[in-house]
């Protein structure tokens, strides 16, 4: 389950909101790791650690880091009493939390009795890479919009993992996060998807919505095993809540595995036979034959959901304008221009819904 080894903090590298990088010895190797200080203190150059190499030594990508479990000889100060959530639960490193629907919380009464999302425009996406490309297309259709992040629990955990959220704090294009289910470390905290969307939208006025998992996300080749089943999951939450789900769509021209190519498997699935809630699926209208074959993939989704084409002239140059480094699969924007062009439209369709009555208030809105 976990490999434990022992090593001594050779010198620390870069270093992000809630995140260390660092370079440890073990034995004779010098291997990469990563520290969340708010968990385990701050570590220095010489300190004795404890580390989880599991995922190091299995080489997995987004989670190829030795994991700080403990810095046993100098052990953090008790941090300030907070709330009642237990993250990560009964696993060594649990974190008690406070959450924004609890009690204790400032914000309880506001959400106390909280049942809708005021039609509220929610971008739901199946990888964290997409989050960024979604707000370039915000961004481009209504410069200053408010987005909020909602980060699942379906990847990374901890939200301090992602150096993509930092970034686009830091930049000011992201207005708040919130972290629901296991996941933590947002501006808010929150017990389930549906109290995360409600306090994005009630507490941090989010003006538009992202979902998606954190970074990390898990496949196994399989129709029904992927963290990516989700997206399905949010959209039904968002509809329950009377928001308008927007359905981004996870398309390659470049991935080199079939069921992904295309419209991936991932979408087809979650969309296609998890979500219940009718959503607006979002098409680019990607030119040549590969646009065809995106458009003729998605005519299945038109049995539950309306799937609207949506241009993508102009987000190429909106992408490259990105504050944070596109990457996807370990391919960037040019090695998978689709697949960020599609997210970027997704973006772009659900910032011109910000201003529109939401159905069922005598809009033209269907």
């Amino acid at each position: 389950m976990i490999r434990w080894r022992e090593g001594i903090v050779a010198d620390l590298g870069k270093t992000w909101a809630g995140a260390q990088e660092l370079r440890v010895t073990v034995g004779e190797q010098l291997v990469r790791a990563l520290a969340y200080p708010g968990l385990v203190g701050t570590p220095v150059a010489g300190d004795r650690v404890l580390l989880n190499v599991g995922a190091l030594d299995r080489g997995l990508g987004t989670g190829g880091y030795a994991l700080v479990v403990a810095i046993p000889d100098r052990l953090p100060a008790d941090p300030p009493e907070t709330g009642h959530l237990v993250k990560a639960r009964y696993t060594p490193l649990q974190a008690m939390v406070l959450g924004a629907d609890e009690q204790d919380s400032p914000d309880h009464d506001v959400l106390r009795d909280a049942d809708d999302l005021l039609g509220t425009p929610v971008v739901v996406a199946d990888l964290h890479s997409a989050l960024p490309a979604v707000l370039a297309g915000v961004f481009a259709k209504r410069p200053g919009t408010r987005v909020v992040y909602v980060m699942t629990d379906g990847g990374a955990l901890p939200l301090a993992f992602s150096r993509t959220v930092a970034s686009l704090r830091d930049s000011g294009w992201l207005g708040g996060t919130v972290t629901v289910g296991q996941a933590f470390g947002g501006d808010r905290e929150a017990v389930t998807v549906h109290t995360g969307l409600l306090t994005a939208v009630h507490v941090l006025a989010a003006e538009v919505v992202v979902i998606t998992q954190g970074p990390g996300n898990l496949g196994t080749g399989t129709r029904w095993g992927f963290s990516g089943v989700q997206s399905g999951e949010a959209v039904n939450a968002i509809g329950t809540l009377g928001g308008r789900p927007v359905a981004s769509l996870r398309i390659s021209e470049a991935d080199p595995r079939p069921r992904h190519r295309g419209i991936s498997h991932h979408s087809l699935t979650a969309y296609g036979r998890v979500a219940l809630q009718p959503a607006d699926i979002v098409v680019p209208d990607l030119p040549g034959e590969f646009g065809d074959a995106v458009r003729d993939a998605a005519e299945p989704l038109k049995a539950r959901h309306k799937v609207v084409r949506v241009g993508v002239d102009g987000l190429y140059d909106a992408l490259r304008e990105t504050p944070v480094k596109l990457s996807t699969m370990g391919r960037d924007l040019d090695g998978d221009r689709a697949y960020f062009e599609a997210a970027a439209a997704a973006g772009r369709y659900a910032a011109g819904l910000v201003d529109v009555p939401p159905p069922g208030s005598g809009s033209q809105y269907s």
